[in-house]
């Protein structure tokens, strides 16, 4: 194994951060950085969504693991922090009515293609769009490729209906990230349907796609 390294936060949210990092074996993978696995909360300042998802973790006495990465913009990117963290980060995807007065997170694995949607009518509506972004800052506190379980925290007036694929509801673990894609976290997905999302006032329904 190569030597372990410091390596600046990227995203610039916290001047003069730094963590360790862990470089890639290969080649392909040598611009991604990833940290040694945590069983707890980071020390260093965060903001305030992920912050706000350590607490709700460890005050339901949910136990989770959780690593730091440079971003995460793609699946593919997403797969090489699977393999650090031990479970498949999972595909959040943030969709409205044609009205745009009904959102939805969907939850699904990352593998099955969102051509899926076309056939899970039972839950949405005909050709789902994607809502404007400032929609996702307003009901889930993030931005285009941060959506997460966790941005739940911020719709208080639970506008966001859950839906979870079936796969995803029976795995053992779930992986997400804490409402941004420098982060990434593993705990059991029956904490997440049987505890986190009950105390948040939210339910999942879940679907065959």
């Amino acid at each position: 194994m190569q030597a372990v390294r410091q390596k600046p936060r990227r995203n610039g949210r916290c001047g003069g951060d730094h963590r360790t990092y862990k470089r890639s074996e290969t080649k392909e993978e040598e611009s991604m950085y990833i940290s040694e696995v945590r069983n707890q909360a980071p020390k260093d300042p965060r903001g305030k969504l992920e912050r706000m998802m350590y607490d709700t973790l460890e005050k339901l006495n949910i136990p989770y693991q959780q690593v730091d990465n440079d971003p995460a913009a793609s699946m593919e990117e997403c797969a090489r922090i699977d393999e650090v963290i031990g479970t498949q980060i999972r595909k959040n995807v943030f969709l409205c009515n044609q009205k745009k007065t009904t959102f939805f997170l969907l939850v699904m694995p990352a593998d099955k293609p969102l051509k899926h949607l076309n056939s899970a009518k039972s839950w949405a509506f005909p050709g789902c769009p994607l809502p404007p972004s400032e929609k996702m800052l307003e009901h889930l506190g993030t931005t285009p490729g941060s959506a997460s379980v966790a941005g739940l925290l911020m719709d208080e007036d639970d506008y966001v209906q859950v839906i979870i694929d079936k796969e995803v509801a029976e795995a053992e673990w779930f992986g997400c990230n804490p409402g941004i894609n420098t982060s990434h976290l593993k705990f059991k997905t029956k904490d997440l349907l049987q505890k986190f999302l009950p105390a948040i006032h939210h339910r999942a329904r879940i679907v065959d796609l």
